[in-house]
């Protein structure tokens, strides 16, 4: 027997380069896999670019003309003449009575215009998801359709309405034997008349509001309560109301807010007048800045109207939302 060692195997040649590539050193590993290279596109990345135009808009756009305006708030002056002045300004707001008056004129259209509005909307709202209503996409339809009208042509169109001499409302009202009605040039009724504005322009569209909140009760609650006996007005309280308290928070704040920046129909129909009646914080707002030309000011009761309403907001949310 033989002990030499078996005999190996030749070494394999090592395979020859491919043409061309001499001098080249090895490829390196493509893709995400190489080293010192990230990718732009990544699941991070990307939600961040597609929000950033929407940032950039907002912050060249809102922020900053945010920013600038209360940077003018603290200043008098226009132009070269532009300086600073702390706040001179605020201490002058609190001591003018017209802003005082335009401010309690605001408020009183408020706590007259949004209950009434808001309850009619939600008593179109129930008829109109009655079944027993005939035609109801009909009827939907045309409690909308003010909504969709621009608020300077209503204010047209209700100034013709109103008008003393020759107004639709005072011939309906000398129908029935009633003295024609001076409805814009009395302060209280000229009051009265932004606030039949207001109403028909506003109440079709918080009644789909409420209508949509209606339609996505359960009716088996309904049915329920009327197995244990409730009637239609306990059923209302009980089961209606708590459901729609989300929409009904929605409307009042955003009623609220609106309401606040009243501009377009007392500045069509009555100018502001007569004797600064219906003169809102917004109209007198608007003629300091662009009739005066005092933007220190106009921008001191811009944010002054902001606050009142940032503050009124919080109180509704507290007050009506929901109770954890």
């Amino acid at each position: 027997m033989s002990l030499a060692p078996p005999e190996r195997a030749p070494a394999t040649a090592p395979a020859p380069a491919p043409a061309g590539s001499a001098g080249r050193g090895a490829r390196r590993p493509a893709g995400p896999d190489r080293p010192g290279r990230r990718r732009l596109l990544t699941r991070t990345s990307v939600p961040y670019l597609l929000i950033t135009p929407a940032v950039l808009g907002f912050a060249v756009f809102k922020a900053y003309p945010i920013a600038a305006s209360f940077w003018i708030s603290l200043t008098t002056g226009n132009g070269d003449a532009q300086r600073f002045a702390g706040l001179a300004n605020y201490r002058r707001l609190l001591a003018d009575p017209l802003f005082w008056t335009a401010l309690r004129n605001t408020g009183l259209i408020l706590v007259v215009q949004v209950p009434l509005m808001l309850g009619l909307a939600l008593l179109v709202a129930l008829g109109l998801n009655s079944a027993k209503v005939w035609l109801r996409p009909l009827w939907r339809l045309g409690v909308f359709v003010p909504s969709l009208t621009g608020l300077v042509a209503a204010g047209v169109m209700f100034s013709v309405i109103l008008n003393r001499d020759a107004g639709l409302l005072n011939w309906v009202l000398s129908l029935v034997g009633i003295d024609p009605v001076n409805w814009l040039g009395s302060p209280f009724w000229a009051r009265v008349g932004i606030v039949l504005v207001i109403t028909w322009h506003y109440t079709g569209y918080n009644a789909v509001m409420y209508l949509a909140g209606l339609q996505g009760i359960p009716k088996e609650l309904y049915e329920a309560a009327m197995v244990d006996g409730a009637g239609p007005v306990r059923r209302f309280f009980a089961i209606t109301l708590p459901q729609l308290r989300p929409i009904l928070l929605l409307t009042v704040v955003l009623s609220t807010i609106g309401t606040l920046q009243l501009f377009d129909e007392p500045y069509v129909l009555t100018g502001g007048g007569p004797d600064n009646a219906t003169l809102t914080v917004t109209m007198y707002l608007y003629d300091n800045g662009f009739t005066y030309f005092d933007f220190g000011y106009a921008s001191a009761l811009a944010y002054a109207l902001a606050t009142i309403v940032s503050v009124l907001g919080v109180l509704q949310v507290r007050l009506m939302g929901e109770r954890r």
